[in-house]
């Protein structure tokens, strides 16, 4: 879920991102309510179902097959492979990758809970039980 706000209204929408070890990304449209959202106010918040959330600056980075992009739209085509292709339409010239650079955020694994500064390059871990239960998974 990618969180957007304007005149300090927030909205929300499922999205797929993708983190490289630095950012988050995403591919939308640039004619959509969160990317222009994003363009008024940068500040986002990205949370998963498993109680991963993430809060940072979103911008767009330009069109999927602009060769800068070319890396990120290999590794958003390798993580979302079954469906990557299909679900965007690339020849449209209004897709548009988005870059997320975190600022915060929270996730776990294998019990352990991790609170992340990313701008103070901090990592608090502590013991973490998700005993959530999901409904479908």
């Amino acid at each position: 879920m990618l969180s957007t706000s304007k005149d300090n209204v927030p909205s929300s929408g499922v999205v797929d991102a993708f983190f490289d070890g630095e950012c988050f990304y995403v591919v939308s449209h640039r004619l959509s309510r969160k990317v222009a959202e994003i363009e008024g106010n940068p500040n986002v918040s990205l949370c998963g179902r498993r109680m991963h959330s993430f809060s940072g600056r979103a911008r767009s980075i330009g069109h999927p097959s602009e060769a800068k992009n070319a890396s990120v739209r290999g590794a958003l085509a390798k993580a979302f492979e079954s469906w990557h292709f299909k679900h965007n339409d690339e020849p449209d010239e209004n897709m548009c990758s988005l870059r997320i650079d975190p600022t915060t955020g929270f996730f776990h694994k294998d019990g352990t809970g991790y609170r992340v500064d990313f701008a103070a390059g901090r990592v608090e871990a502590f013991p973490f039980a998700f005993d959530t239960v999901l409904a479908e998974d």
